[in-house]
């Protein structure tokens, strides 16, 4: 993708950010908020609903700063306005030789104390 397209792009999703509305973690997946590391992804969960996410992979990296809009059973829908996309997770936060794991879109990650 061009710098031009970029940039068309961040200007016509700019107004959807004013539109955006994060939802606080529920108190039942109060156990996703923190910092989660794995290989080659990293997650911030925050308690008001914002998502930072990270991801390295050969050729494509992503570095992004979102909402979570919404749960679905374990998994997680996030994004601006119209855009959305759904973390899929297949196991969700449990203790594990006493370090707390989740997997994420076929990662396994550790929560980060």
């Amino acid at each position: 993708m061009s710098f031009k397209s970029v940039l068309l792009l961040c200007a016509l999703a700019a107004p959807m950010v004013a539109q955006a509305d994060p939802q606080p973690i529920p108190a039942a997946k109060r156990a996703y908020i923190g910092d989660w590391k794995g290989k080659d992804m990293e997650l911030n969960i925050e308690a008001g609903g914002k998502l930072h996410y990270k991801r390295n992979q050969p050729g494509k990296n992503l570095d992004l700063n979102v909402d979570i809009l919404e749960f679905n059973g374990d998994n997680f829908d996030v994004g601006v306005g119209i855009l959305r996309s759904t973390f899929v997770v297949t196991q969700p936060p449990h203790l594990q030789d006493k370090k707390m794991k989740m997997t994420v879109d076929g990662v396994e990650l550790t929560k980060v104390e």
